[in-house]
């Protein structure tokens, strides 16, 4: 993974091999073209929480490494918006949680000024948030205007039957076999969100590693019994 130029690194899992396309081809394959070097300026992408939109835009910092740049705005509302200096000298812009920062008049002023840098140096911008842009709550008009240009994605859930497959795409990326039985043990032993569900695997990698057992629905119900 490439280190970022703020203390931040990117997700191990975070990488397009590891995210189901299925309901998002045509998002996936054009922010594939972005990290690659081959599209246009960027996009806004936009969709409720755990549909994968901070995967997709770790994703593209993986494949594009040092010519991209990823920042999580959500974590850095209480930070000085400076830290965005010098980031327009990087290819390709990822800001995750733009929403998260709409309001705050330093914080517009500081993104109005990088977008601008961006799209005066032929740049590119990827901007992720809960809603699409015209309903974003951005106060400075010049600034909305701008990032209401980028061409708008919605990031799709995953329907209930591509749960496991994307479950399963996710152990085999971690080097682990998920059965089919056991991959449907879990969504109706947890809560059905990818986020969760990603976390129990996170949860079960672990503990396979540690007890050298494989994920077996009776291995899978021990976990779960001893989590309470």
């Amino acid at each position: 993974m490439s280190q970022l130029a703020l203390p931040l690194r990117l997700a191990d899992h975070a990488v397009f091999g590891s995210f189901l396309a299925t309901g998002n081809e045509t998002l996936v394959a054009t922010l594939t073209e972005l990290a690659e070097g081959r599209a246009g300026a960027g996009c806004w992408l936009w969709g409720a929480a755990a549909t994968g939109k901070t995967h997709l835009l770790q994703a593209v910092c993986d494949r594009a490494g040092d010519r991209a740049v990823y920042l999580p705005l959500a974590q850095f509302t209480a930070a000085d918006p400076g830290l965005l200096e010098g980031m327009a000298s990087r290819e390709l812009i990822c800001l995750d949680d733009i929403h998260a920062v709409a309001g705050s008049a330093a914080w517009e002023r500081a993104l109005f000024g990088l977008v601008n840098q961006i799209l005066d140096a032929s740049r590119a911008l990827i901007v992720a948030a809960a809603m699409p842009p015209r309903r974003c709550p951005i106060e400075l008009p010049d600034l909305a205007s701008r990032l209401a240009r980028l061409p708008v994605f919605q990031a799709n859930p995953l329907a209930d039957g591509d749960r496991a497959a994307a479950l399963q795409l996710r152990a085999r990326h971690r080097g682990l076999e998920l059965p089919d039985d056991t991959a449907r043990y879990l969504l109706t032993r947890s809560r059905r969100d990818m986020t969760s569900l990603y976390a129990l695997l996170d949860r079960l990698d672990r503990e396979s590693l540690r007890t050298q057992r494989r994920l077996t629905v009776p291995f899978v119900r021990d976990v779960l019994a001893d989590r309470g």
